[in-house]
């Protein structure tokens, strides 16, 4: 779908299942329309058209419904090439990063964040001030709901039916009127919206239930039952307005954690401005405490980072130069130097709040299945209460008054409002608390398959491995660790290289001194030379080592065991003599092995599929204890993940989502890990955010925990409406009851469905 043929568009006032089918029927409708998805929740649309549409016409078509309707509008950022770097000297064993490690660069991503605008996160008071919601009584629940109109409505239905009650027994032969009086208040709004849905084609809403139910209770003299059950339908929709305004907080208060103002530099001064207004390049300061207002690449500074708003992550990450920041996370102890790499809306935040609301528009299988089933439903109850009403008069003479009465009831019992909010609700409530903990899931069908995945393949680098190298051993010939440690980061200073990086951190972490060399040049395919105090040093690959001579047996010994668990070994000769081994390896990530021992727990298999070498494929394959292959193309990548989905299992890919791109395609579910680069969040079908293993875990467990929800949802929603069926033919329960069963249910399906925003994922 071209972004040409896409409009999008933020609804104020809608909170409830019915508001949604209107407004889908009706846009459906209109001319060029080809798909719509409408999001309760996120209270969102998106307009799938042929380029002949009149989206004005669509635009008043849904004011005309009584619903607030703005543009979303939004930028493609600006795009910034990035630096290639080859380092030639270290030992071929390493030979992943020619596969997996530069993978995470952003190249290619031509993505688009059209409609998206960060000034439209809020709830549109201005939008809908000006729309003045056409006198519909969806009121947003932004503020106390006794402000919101549909609260005001609720109250003056409520003091009405106690002014009629007061009157009726003070003055007991105008009781009936003040009754009608009294539902008159409150059925008139109802009415309205009645009748506008059934112009704009849909005669079988709640309101229009609600209607018939109400009149037809006055006629057979049922006043003061018409005028509660009224009461008690807009009690029922301003609860069902509250639970879905808290559901759309839980991932729009996402918006809020990113502070108005940063700390500008601008010729060697600072100046504060509004957050929203910085540019890509620009430079701020975060003082210790603040939140950082962009995401951005430290340039100086070093500082424990708390990413907790936006990631989970429970504990501080020290970061420092050259390292990404998040907006909305918390600087710990040091100032920093930032350099903005996303203007407001396209950084972190802003893109995951869209990614949710563009996946709560994408309806579930299940969610497709009972909209179906609701569309033959509810005119099926309005032909069953019909019947109820009229068959015994005709057929066995009974009272008309008696079984009016009762065919009324059983239209309130049918309404389909509980039945239609009982997918939604649990999927939005699941997607929110998803993202709130960095698992991020693109609809309500990605969420429905996670629960099924009985086979996870994983990429190694940057997936169950940190992506970068990590000095696992320093191995000193006639001097210290320390002293090799420190002559080999002398060559290696300026280089970018991901195992250059590697000595370089371990010299910093370990606090030893890195003096100037001089003399410094690449041996091309070989490694590093210089000079430094005397000395001429040299950082060569083990074969270049050995054209030298420069390696006896014994050592030589040490470099094939260091290879032979997966490590790239570089050797240090200090004046063309062996000084020492320094050995590196991609680590596996902290969580990796507990992560999958809880998949295996949950019975779901897993298996590594590399680019790299065997040796280090099976090193690592090995301390995690999981199925492995190694040397494998990216089509190979894809071809053994059919293979498993032949032999009946359910896959779920798991990768950086760039080399992997052909299994992530090819697999039931592709899981996009680490980094929340652009690509990384816009490739597979989902997306974990801070890189942990065990949220792959999570993210099936939270599927699972959600289908259980929306099973209970269905049989409480079809359950009530069944006991109170049967009970009202019986003659035991009448029209408050009936009304009870439907806003009842309504609300407790809702509030079972937000339990989902409190697990711990």
């Amino acid at each position: 779908m071209s972004e040409a043929s896409q409009a999008r568009y933020r609804l104020g006032g809608m909170d409830c299942a019915a508001c949604a089918t209107k407004i889908d029927t009706v846009v459906r409708r209109m001319d060029g329309v080809e798909d719509v998805s409408v999001s309760v929740t996120a209270g969102t649309m998106t307009v799938h058209h042929n380029g002949s549409s009149d989206l004005k016409a669509i635009e008043r078509k849904v004011t005309g419904l009584g619903y607030s309707v703005a543009p979303l509008m939004g930028k493609a950022p600006a795009q910034e090439p990035k630096e290639n770097h080859d380092h030639a000297h270290h030992d071929h064993d390493h030979d992943h990063a020619g596969h997996e490690h530069h993978d995470h660069s952003h190249e290619g991503h031509d993505h688009d964040h059209a409609g998206h605008d960060r000034s439209d996160h809020g709830h549109l008071h201005g939008a809908e001030e000006v729309a003045g919601l056409h006198g519909h009584d969806h009121g947003p629940m932004t503020g106390p709901w006794w402000q919101s109109k549909k609260g005001r409505l609720t109250i003056f239905s409520g003091l009405a039916l106690v002014i009629a009650y007061a009157v009726g027994h003070l003055v007991p032969a105008i009781a009936s009127y003040a009754f009608i009086a009294a539902m008159l208040v409150g059925l008139v709004p109802i009415t309205r919206r009645a009748i506008m849905a059934a112009l704009a084609g849909i005669p079988f809403s709640i309101e229009m239930l609600m209607t018939i139910a109400a009149v037809g209770a006055v006629i057979i003299n049922a006043g003061e039952e018409a005028a509660t059950v009224v009461f008690l339908f807009l009690v029922g929709e301003l609860l069902e307005g509250v639970a879905a305004g808290k559901a759309r907080a839980s991932i729009q208060s996402l918006t809020t954690l990113v502070p108005k103002n940063a700390l500008l530099e601008t010729g060697g001064e600072m100046k504060e401005v509004p957050a929203e207004t910085l540019a890509v390049g620009s430079v701020i300061l975060v003082r210790p405490g603040d939140r950082i207002s962009a995401d951005g690449t430290i340039l100086s500074g070093e500082s424990a980072i708390d990413e907790a708003p936006v990631t989970g992550e429970s504990t501080p990450v020290r970061k420092g130069a050259g390292e990404t920041v998040f907006a909305g996370t918390v600087n710990g102890d040091a100032a920093l130097r930032v350099r903005v790499t996303a203007a407001a809306e396209d950084n972190t935040i802003a893109r995951v709040v869209k990614l949710v609301e563009e996946a709560q528009e994408s309806k579930a299988p299940t969610e497709r299945f009972i909209d179906r089933f609701s569309r033959y439903y509810t005119p099926g109850v309005v032909v069953v209460a019909a019947l109820v009403a009229v068959l015994p008069p005709l057929l066995m003479g009974a009272a008309w008054g008696e079984w009016i009465y009762k065919g009324l009831a059983i239209l309130l019992i049918g309404c389909p409002c509980a039945l239609v909010i009982s997918t939604p609700a649990a999927i939005a409530a699941s997607l929110s608390a998803g993202a709130r903990r960095g698992l991020l899931m693109k609809g309500g069908a990605v969420l429905e398959s996670l629960g099924k995945v009985t086979a996870v393949a994983f990429d190694k680098t940057g997936t169950l491995t940190e992506g970068k190298p990590q000095v696992t051993d320093i191995i000193a010939y006639g001097r210290s660790e320390a002293q090799v440690l420190s002559r080999a980061a002398v060559l290696e200073q300026g280089s970018s290289h991901p195992l250059a990086l590697a000595i370089l951190n371990r010299a910093k972490a370990d606090g030893v001194p890195v003096p100037p060399a001089f003399e410094v040049e690449a041996l091309p395919g070989k490694g590093m030379t210089g000079k430094v105090g005397g000395e001429v040093l040299d950082l060569l690959s083990p074969p270049a080592a050995r054209e030298r001579g420069a390696l006896n047996a014994e050592q030589d010994e040490q470099v094939a065991a260091l290879n032979g668990v997966g490590k790239s070994v570089s050797v240090l000769l200090v004046d063309g003599v062996a000084g020492g081994l320094i050995a590196m390896r991609d680590e596996p990530r902290e969580d990796a092995k507990s992560g999958l021992v809880t998949l295996k727990a949950a019975g779901v298999r897993a298996i590594m599929l590399t680019g790299d070498n065997k040796r280090t494929a099976a090193a690592v394959a090995g301390d995690l204890g999981i199925d492995w292959r190694g040397e494998l193309l990216p089509q190979d990548k894809q071809r053994i993940v059919g293979e498993l989905k032949k032999e009946g299992l359910f896959v779920a890919k798991v990768g950086d989502g760039i080399n992997d791109a052909p299994a992530l395609a090819a697999a039931d579910v592709g899981i996009a890990m680490g980094g929340a680069t652009d690509v990384a969040l816009e490739t597979a079908d989902a997306a974990v955010l801070h890189g942990r293993v065990g949220d792959v875990a999570r993210m099936i467990e939270l599927s699972k925990r959600t289908m259980r929800n929306i099973m209970q949802n269905i049989s409480m929603a079809l359950g009530l409406k069944a006991v109170f069926l049967i009970t009202t033919i019986a003659g035991i329960t009448g029209l408050w009851p009936a009304i009870l069963a439907d806003t009842g249910a309504t609300v407790l399906v809702t509030m079972n469905a937000l339990r989902l925003l409190q697990i711990k994922t």
